[in-house]
């Protein structure tokens, strides 16, 4: 009798611990499913940024556009101001974690999602970067920054060029990295066959090797990014891709299919053209193509051993030329 009830003992632990293990396994499966571990990250570099004296606030344009910011919490006014403009890659979050620690002790941050990223959103049909630009500057000047430079890395070089162009009485200087302002239509075409697949794809990725795609080509030194399990690449592309795919995909075949612009604005600004020397999305004779378009009041700064994302692989001497060419100091 007493082996009996002590079977139906620990047939009924067993039994309970199985389930549970099941109930375990089916919820990892859902974490696998969803963005949680990145949702986690994401929230970890929010919680950074705001150690870094910045917060969080929304603009309305109007009844179909938002812009979301990140500013600076105390505004002081013997800093000068900087607006930093992420490009394709995720939100700026992800984009600036390397910077924005020394450069909010030196400026006064602004930090915008531009549409489509993020927290920015807009019902609005345009996809230009002229739209872009217009909404920030008018984001901008609701939150009362009515003089700032800007500094601005690749898609984001598009709209700090034009914020630049349609506000010079607001835009003191410009900082570029890596923008492909000045491709000709042949060499955007050769550019293309060399990469060997649309834009579109490698920007807005659906699967894990899209994604290591887009790292690889943006990076020169060797990427981690292989060792990283396919599950959290796809939350990562779930948590910053899904959202709003359709347009992102819009503002790049916009961008691809729109014909050079032999007469483009020559900007008044002061202009600091950064690049990587080891660049595979926007090759280094750009840079010069826009350094000669730009002509004196241009600075070209080649950075050594560096791909596209300079604000990743060699943050701190992107912080030095910034420092250096917005305050005149090191």
């Amino acid at each position: 009798m007493e082996s009996k009830h002590l079977w139906q003992l620990i047939s009924f632990y067993l039994s309970t611990t199985l389930a549970l293990l099941r109930h375990l396994v089916l919820h990892i499966l859902t974490l696998n499913q969803s963005p949680f571990i990145i949702k986690f990250m994401d929230l970890i570099l929010s919680v950074y940024f705001r150690l870094c004296n910045l917060t969080p606030c929304a603009v309305d344009l109007d009844d179909q556009t938002t812009i979301h910011f990140w500013v600076t919490n105390h505004r002081r006014f013997d800093r000068p101001s900087l607006v930093m403009i992420h490009g394709y890659g995720g939100n700026p979050l992800w984009q600036f974690v390397y910077q924005v620690g020394p450069l909010s002790r030196r400026f006064n941050l602004y930090i915008p999602d531009l549409l489509f990223f993020g927290n920015s959103h807009s019902k609005s049909p345009f996809r230009s970067e002229f739209f872009q630009a217009k909404c920030l500057s008018d984001g901008l000047k609701r939150i009362g920054v009515d003089r700032f430079s800007v500094y601005a890395i690749s898609y984001g070089g598009f709209v700090a060029y034009r914020m630049a162009e349609i506000r010079p009485d607001a835009v003191e200087k410009v900082a570029i990295v890596s923008s492909g302002l000045s491709f000709t239509d042949e060499q955007r075409d050769q550019q293309l066959r060399t990469i060997g697949r649309h834009p579109s794809e490698i920007l807005v990725p659906k699967k894990p090797d899209d994604l290591r795609l887009l790292v690889n080509l943006s990076t020169f030194k060797q990427s981690t990014l292989k060792w990283v399990p396919d599950f959290l690449l796809r939350q990562f592309i779930t948590l910053m891709y899904d959202h709003c795919r359709k347009e992102k995909i819009e503002l790049a075949d916009y961008l691809v299919k729109k014909k050079a612009d032999p007469n483009l604005h020559v900007l008044t600004q002061e202009t600091l053209i950064i690049w990587g020397d080891q660049d595979k999305v926007f090759p280094l004779e750009l840079a010069y193509n826009l350094q000669r378009h730009l002509g004196k009041n241009s600075r070209l700064e080649i950075i050594k051993n560096v791909g596209h994302a300079a604000n990743l692989e060699s943050p701190d001497e992107l912080n030095k030329l910034i420092f250096s060419f917005v305050i005149g100091c090191s």
